[in-house]
């Protein structure tokens, strides 16, 4: 098997030259839950060179239903490790390393990223990783998703303190809508990643109003 001949109808859309550049691109994503596991299915076999997956987490029974990577043979494994073993199992181009610690250890490791994407489940951790990739002068990609609602920001200049920083403990939810919400945030991240155009700074708020549709607002970031 070549690069080419597995990326070959993502070679179709862009040519080789873009497909070559993504195996130079090192991502970082932090959380392997729901979001997580969305975008590693859809990342992990798009020809990007290295994912760093970071999650202390085990899985649960209750995890599986919305969480892809996942089977009941998985049960009580660390979810980094699972999804890495999975991607790894899938791209054989892929560099793919777990991280079984909190994202307060890991950004002490100081690595560099060309993209950091949030995959997480609570808003501290968020302004953590905010305050990090700024740090670090990396753009990040911020989402999030509850019942029949989620939203997506691709982070670079914009101030992540308009959002009230609670510990907030999100409600029920159902394994579609993090998967349009994290493809969302794939599809963002794949763009930038291979050099195409993405709106910064604006964040995508997505739900389905009482009668069904599927509603989706854009509201500008303000400056850090």
């Amino acid at each position: 098997m070549t690069p080419e001949a597995y990326f070959n109808r993502q070679v179709q859309l862009w040519g080789s030259k873009v497909q070559q550049s993504l195996q130079g691109k090192k991502i970082a994503i932090i959380g392997a839950g729901g979001l997580g596991c969305t975008l590693a299915m859809a990342l992990g076999t798009s020809g990007i060179g290295e994912i760093h997956m970071v999650d202390f987490d085990t899985v649960s029974n209750h995890n599986i239903h919305r969480q892809i990577a996942f089977t009941l043979e998985d049960e009580g494994k660390n979810k980094a490790k699972a999804v890495v073993s999975l991607m790894k199992s899938k791209n054989p181009f892929l560099k793919a390393i777990a991280f079984d610690m909190s994202f307060e250890d890991f950004k002490e490791m100081g690595n560099d990223y060309d993209l950091i994407l949030d995959a997480t489940d609570n808003l501290p951790v968020r302004e953590e990783i905010d305050k990090h990739a700024k740090e670090m002068n990396a753009p990040w990609i911020y989402a999030s998703v509850e019942e029949f609602n989620g939203q997506v920001c691709f982070f670079e200049k914009a101030n992540f303190q308009v959002f009230n920083i609670s510990d907030h403990k999100p409600g029920g939810i159902a394994a579609p809508i993090v998967m349009h919400i994290g493809s969302l945030q794939a599809n963002l991240a794949l763009r930038y990643l291979a050099g195409l155009s993405v709106r910064k700074d604006k964040l995508y708020y997505l739900y389905f109003n009482d009668n069904g549709e599927l509603i989706t607002q854009k509201f500008g970031m303000p400056k850090a």
